[in-house]
Order: structure tokens, then C-alpha cells, then sequence
């Protein structure tokens, strides 16, 4: 079994339970040394996301509006939302370990373990889902996540500035918002989706600090100064620094974030030393 034509060929299932059951064997492999790496193998520019098919790919303000949490098909529409996104981020860090040959295997390593989380968060919101009366796709869902990757997908720089590091730590703000919206619904179906959510931001730091490390690598590689960060963010997601009502200080730090770089997001004062 080869690395990357075996990546390529999961990236390209559409079937999210088929991709999952080839990633497991793939990740499988890869753990009993049991995989060729050809670095000559040349990656593809996809045209469509793989849940392609799956759900009914729509413009972002069409997407489903995540207003109330009282009946069934409110709840399924927020939770369908996030369950779409942690689904495009096993898809995010596959790409990330099939498109950039010639790397460290510290660099693969990282982002399979990556992908198995995603995959682990995806199924524990499927699940949820279907407690509704819901499944994955039977909302409209935008390309925003993989159209960003494949419009980095010619430079590992901008790629781990603009996906690791900048769009999931954005996600450390927006967890924490929505873990409190839920608390206040209350009942078991709130406690399930608290569950889930508090394991997601944990873990979601761990997927920034592999972002922050890479970014780091290969500004070093490259010569490039981190402090371009948002430089770069911002030739793709123009308005990126834009402040926010809210910033996770406490665990954009543990991420790798400097309080300079969260004072460009934060509205408070964040840096001590001046």
C-alpha cells in the first residue's frame, strides 16, 4: 500500500462511512510500517469537495439558519452544521499529510492523528444527529473549509497559516459561545452535545499547536518571519483581523497564539509587558 495514491483514493470517497472505514485500515498500515512512501507522486487540485453528492453544496448565507434550540429540526440544523465541519476537517488534515511530499515523518504523523480525532468528533455528532431524526446531508452546506485548502494547496506556508493555525483557532472562540447557548437549553440532548463539544475544544488545541509547530517549521525553512502571519491569512480571508466579540485568550495561548498576535483579534488589552 502506498501513502499518498492510498490518501488520494480516501480523499475521494464520498461516502463518509466509506471513507472512514478505508481510513482505518489505512491508518492501520501506516501503524504496523506497513506502507511505501513515493514522494514523486503527484498531487491533485480537486474540483469538488467528497461530500460532493452527499449533501447539497449551497452559498453560506443559504446554508440552514442555527437560530433556537426547541424542537428536533432546530436542534438537527445547529448540530448538522457542526457536524459538517468537523467531517471537512478529516478531509482538511488528509490533505494536508497527501499534498506535501518530502516532509519530516513527524509531519505525516501528526496529521493522521489529526484525522482520526475528526473522525472520532464526526461520529459522536452523527450519532447525536440521528437522535433527532436527522442524518448527514439532509441539510444544505457550504465549500468554504475545502474551497480555502485547495486555494492553498501550492504552499505549505499559507496552507498551516491559513487552515491550522488561523480557521481552527478560530473555532477555540466560537466553541465556547456555543457550549453556552446549549447549556441553557437544558435536557439530555444538551448534555449529550455539551459532551461532544468539550471534547471537540480540547482537542481542537492540540490540532492548532500542530498548525502553530508547522507554520513555525517552515517559516524557518523558508526564511520567512511568523510575525507575517497575518499577512498572509488576510491575502485569502481578507477582513481575517478584523476584532471579535470574543477570543479564548486563555487557550489560543496554550495553542501557540503570542498576546501580540491575539491583540490584533481582541478588543481588551492582552500583553502584560509594556
Amino acid at each position: 500500500m502506498e501513502f499518498f495514491s492510498t490518501l488520494e483514493d480516501i480523499l475521494q470517497t464520498s461516502s463518509p462511512h466509506d471513507k472512514i472505514a478505508k481510513f482505518e485500515v489505512f491508518f492501520q498500515s501506516y501503524h504496523d510500517n506497513k506502507l511505501e512512501f513515493n514522494h514523486n507522486q503527484t498531487s491533485k487540485v480537486f474540483q469538488n469537495p467528497s461530500f460532493y453528492g452527499v449533501c447539497e453544496i449551497v452559498p453560506a448565507t443559504k446554508v440552514p439558519r442555527r437560530r433556537a434550540l426547541k424542537t428536533q429540526k432546530e436542534k438537527a440544523i445547529l448540530l448538522h452544521a457542526i457536524t459538517h465541519i468537523e467531517y471537512s476537517a478529516i478531509d482538511l488534515a488528509l490533505d494536508h499529510a497527501y499534498r506535501f511530499k518530502n516532509m519530516p515523518q513527524e509531519f505525516y504523523h501528526d496529521w493522521l492523528v489529526v484525522a482520526e480525532d475528526e473522525v472520532r468528533h464526526f461520529l459522536m455528532l452523527e450519532k447525536l444527529l440521528k437522535t433527532q431524526g436527522f442524518r448527514y446531508g439532509d441539510f444544505g452546506v457550504h465549500s468554504f473549509l475545502f474551497d480555502t485548502s485547495m486555494a492553498t494547496s501550492k504552499s505549505l506556508l499559507d496552507r498551516m497559516a491559513v487552515i491550522p493555525r488561523y480557521l481552527e483557532a478560530s473555532g477555540l472562540d466560537a466553541n465556547p459561545k456555543l457550549l453556552q447557548r446549549v447549556q441553557k437549553e437544558g435536557g439530555e440532548f444538551s448534555k449529550e452535545f455539551e459532551k461532544a463539544l468539550k471534547i471537540i475544544l480540547d482537542e481542537e488545541i492540540t490540532h492548532v499547536q500542530k498548525g502553530d509547530k508547522w507554520f513555525k517549521w517552515t517559516c524557518e525553512r523558508e526564511g520567512v518571519n511568523p510575525a507575517n502571519f497575518y499577512e498572509i491569512v488576510e491575502r485569502y480571508l481578507p477582513g481575517a483581523t478584523k476584532k471579535k466579540e470574543f477570543v479564548n485568550i486563555e487557550f489560543r495561548k496554550k495553542a501557540g497564539y503570542s498576546c501580540q498576535e491575539i491583540e490584533v483579534l481582541a478588543k481588551e488589552r492582552v500583553c502584560d509587558d509594556r
